[in-house]
C-alpha cells in the first residue's frame, strides 16, 4: 500500500508538472500576443538587423514582449533572422508571430513615373524599397552594367517602363536594376519593335521621341498627333524645333537651377546643347524626362497627317491647334503668346 501511495503521489506530480508545462507552452506559444488594434501591422527587417532592431519594433505591438523572447531563443530565431516586410495579425500567439516573420516575406507594389532624371528614379524607388538612393543610382549607372544592356547615361532613362511592379522589400539595387531590364525587354515585344522599324526609329529613339511628347501633352488622346508632327518634320529633314527639349538644356545650366520656365523665349533658343532641337537636326541624344506608356504608343502608333505644326490652345487648357502652313501657326501661336502675356507669365 505504500508503495502504491508513492507511485500515486509520483503519477499526480507527474500530472501537475504536465499540465503546468502545457500551459506555460500555451502561454508562452499559442495565446494571443499582440497589443495592437487593427487587424494586421507590419515589420520591416533589414538585411543588416539584428534580433534588438526586430524586438525594438515588435515591442509595442507585443503584450508580452519577454515571454516572445524566450520563444525566440528556443526556436533559434534570435541567430537566425530573415530579411524582408512581415505581417503580424491581431490576436497571434507567439509560435505563429515567429513563424511569420520568419518564413513569409510579403512583396509589396512599387510604382513610379515622370521621373524627370535617374537620379530623381533613384530616389522615388529609395523610398520603396531597403535600398538608399545612392546605392540605387551606383547600380543603376554601373558602368559594366550600361555597357552590357547597350544603354548610355543619355538613354538610360528609358529602360525604366512606367508602371507598378511586385517585388521583395529587401530587394537589392542590383535586383531591381537586373529586373527592370527583364520588364523593358518584356515590354519591348514583336509588335512595338515591328512598329518601331517600320518608322525607322531605334528602341531609344522611341523612347527619345515619346518623353518630348509626352511633356507636350499630357493628354493621351492627343499624343499620336503631335508624335505625327514630329515624325513630318523628321522626315522631311525640318528641325523639331521642342520647346520641351529647350527648357531641359537650360536646366542644365546653373542660372537655371531650382527655376520654372514658364514661357520660352528667343534666348532660351540659343542656348548651346545637344538637346536644343532648334539649333540641332534630329533627335536629341536621349530622352528629357520619363514619358508614359501611353507616349510611347503613340509614337508607334502615330497619326498619319499633314500637320507640321501646333501650338498650345489658349481656350482649351491642355490642348493644342495644329496647323499644316507656317502662317497659320503663327496666327495660333500668337494668339497663345497674347495669352501667357495676359496672365503676366513673362519667363
Amino acid at each position: 500500500m505504500y508503495i502504491k501511495k508513492i507511485l500515486w503521489a509520483i503519477a499526480l506530480i507527474g500530472l501537475l508538472v504536465a499540465a503546468y508545462f502545457a500551459y506555460f507552452v500555451y502561454g508562452a506559444m499559442m495565446s494571443p500576443n499582440t497589443a495592437f488594434n487593427n487587424e494586421e501591422a507590419y515589420i520591416f527587417v533589414p538585411s543588416d538587423a539584428t534580433y534588438l532592431d526586430v524586438r525594438a519594433q515588435l515591442e509595442p505591438l507585443l503584450n508580452d514582449i519577454e515571454a516572445f523572447d524566450a520563444l525566440a531563443v528556443r526556436k533559434k530565431y534570435t541567430t537566425n533572422l530573415t530579411a524582408g516586410r512581415f505581417v503580424i495579425k491581431k490576436g497571434m500567439g507567439n509560435n505563429d508571430i515567429i513563424n511569420s516573420i520568419r518564413i513569409n516575406n510579403l512583396p509589396i507594389k512599387i510604382s513610379f513615373n515622370n521621373q524627370e532624371s535617374i537620379e530623381k528614379l533613384a530616389g522615388r524607388i529609395s523610398n520603396q524599397i531597403e535600398g538608399d538612393s545612392l546605392s540605387l543610382l551606383n547600380a543603376l549607372t554601373n558602368e559594366a552594367f550600361l555597357k552590357e544592356s547597350g544603354f548610355t547615361r543619355q538613354t538610360l532613362l528609358g529602360m525604366y517602363i512606367p508602371n507598378s511592379y511586385e517585388f521583395f522589400w529587401n530587394t537589392s539595387p542590383e535586383q531591381f536594376r537586373d529586373r527592370m531590364l527583364k520588364e523593358y525587354n518584356r515590354f519591348w515585344n514583336t509588335d512595338r519593335n515591328s512598329k518601331a522599324k517600320a518608322i525607322g526609329l531605334t528602341r531609344d529613339e522611341v523612347m527619345a521621341l515619346a518623353s518630348i511628347v509626352h511633356e507636350e501633352s499630357k493628354e493621351a488622346s492627343e499624343q499620336p498627333r503631335i508624335a505625327g508632327v514630329y515624325l513630318n518634320r523628321i522626315r522631311i529633314g525640318m528641325p523639331l524645333q521642342a520647346d520641351p527639349t529647350l527648357k531641359f538644356a537650360a536646366y542644365q545650366l546653373p542660372e537655371y537651377k531650382n527655376t520654372i520656365i514658364k514661357r520660352v523665349l528667343n534666348k532660351h533658343k540659343e542656348i548651346k546643347s545637344p538637346y536644343n532641337t532648334y539649333l540641332n537636326a534630329g533627335l536629341p541624344p536621349g530622352l528629357i524626362a520619363m514619358p508614359d506608356i501611353s507616349a510611347i504608343n503613340a509614337v508607334l502608333n502615330y497619326e498619319k497627317h499633314k500637320y507640321l505644326y501646333f501650338a498650345a490652345d489658349a481656350k482649351k487648357f491642355g490642348f493644342h491647334k495644329f496647323a499644316k502652313t507656317l502662317s497659320q501657326h503663327n496666327v495660333n501661336a500668337r494668339q497663345y503668346q497674347r495669352y501667357l502675356s495676359s496672365q503676366g507669365i513673362n519667363k
